[in-house]
């Protein structure tokens, strides 16, 4: 029977975690979670985007200012998503919070990212009402939640069914039902593409470009030299269990803890991120910023720059 990248069973990946955190440049026992203490990455080796928004979008046409009845529409990659009455696509921000739920997309963000309005929102087919809910705004409003989730729509999204806001600066993700970040139900959790620019790169679920920094360490331990400011624009990338991969290194492949508590990936021990100045998957606007920062081969090693 075939089954799904992210299919496997508790036992091997029990296994592949012991065989996959083995110390960095070495092949024997497993070290224990490092920590970051790199220096923070200056603003000149982090490339610049608009700050608040992902992607800098400006609105072509006003979503409606009412939600309606929420229905469920079908895309042929990313399968079943939230729509609006108007069959709009309505989002998640990775930057806000669920349990509580708060909103963290104000101002200008807000301008791109209009939030949902939780008055008139009603449960349609395939839509169940117990996720949905209210979160109290800054200026008084009330914005639909989902699962806790607060939603949005992108000004970008002019037509039903229209999808453009999925991926924009790693951070914006359309919501499925149950209030998830809908995504490519086959697609692993990392796999590489072909790129005609820069040749074989590694990818993330959502097909977005993965990236190194050269002001990491990968040896003895991975340290990661992207904190504060940085990690707004380049987001660490989340563990990924090495059965939820294709085309990727085994050797190296570990997982180390940060400073903040997060746990972050690597490809043979060099932390990996993305870039928020990618839009869509397929963008390498990441590749070369301030001279520091590269798309990844699968075998970890960074394109167009030397190794240290």
């Amino acid at each position: 029977m075939k089954t799904s990248w992210r299919t496997a069973s508790l036992v091997a990946s029990a296994a592949a975690v012991l065989a996959l955190t083995t110390a960095c440049g070495q092949d024997t026992a497993p070290p224990p979670a490092s920590q970051n203490v790199g220096a923070t990455a200056g603003a000149g080796d982090v490339g610049s985007i608009g700050a608040g928004q992902a992607g800098g979008a400006q609105a072509s046409a006003p979503p409606s200012d009412t939600a309606g009845e929420l229905n469920v529409s079908t895309d042929a990659e990313l399968g079943k998503v939230v729509t609006d009455s108007l069959g709009l696509t309505l989002y998640r921000f990775d930057q806000d919070t669920a349990e509580p739920p708060a909103s963290n997309c104000e101002d200008d963000c807000a301008k791109t990212w209009p939030p949902v309005p939780a008055e008139d929102a009603t449960a349609g087919e395939g839509i169940d009402k117990a996720l949905l809910g209210s979160v109290d705004r800054a200026d008084g409003t009330k914005q639909l939640t989902v699962a806790g989730w607060p939603a949005y729509r992108y000004v970008k999204d002019v037509n039903a069914g229209d999808v453009k806001g999925q991926g924009v600066g790693g951070k914006w993700y359309a919501l499925n039902p149950q209030g998830k970040k809908a995504q490519a139900a086959d697609r692993p959790g990392l796999s590489t593409r072909e790129d005609a620019k820069l040749g074989e790169i590694v990818v993330d679920g959502n097909g977005m470009t993965v990236y190194r920094f050269m002001k990491d360490e990968a040896w003895p331990k991975p340290v990661s030299a992207c904190t504060g400011a940085c990690l707004e624009k380049w987001p660490v990338v989340s563990p990924v269990d090495f059965e939820d991969t294709k085309g990727i290194q085994e050797k190296g492949y570990m997982t180390f803890t940060r400073p903040d508590g997060a746990d972050q990936q690597t490809i043979n021990c060099w932390p990996i991120y993305t870039f928020a100045g990618d839009k869509a998957p397929g963008d390498t606007n990441g590749q070369g910023v301030g001279g520091t920062w590269y798309a990844v081969r699968p075998d970890g090693k960074p394109v167009g720059a030397s190794e240290k």
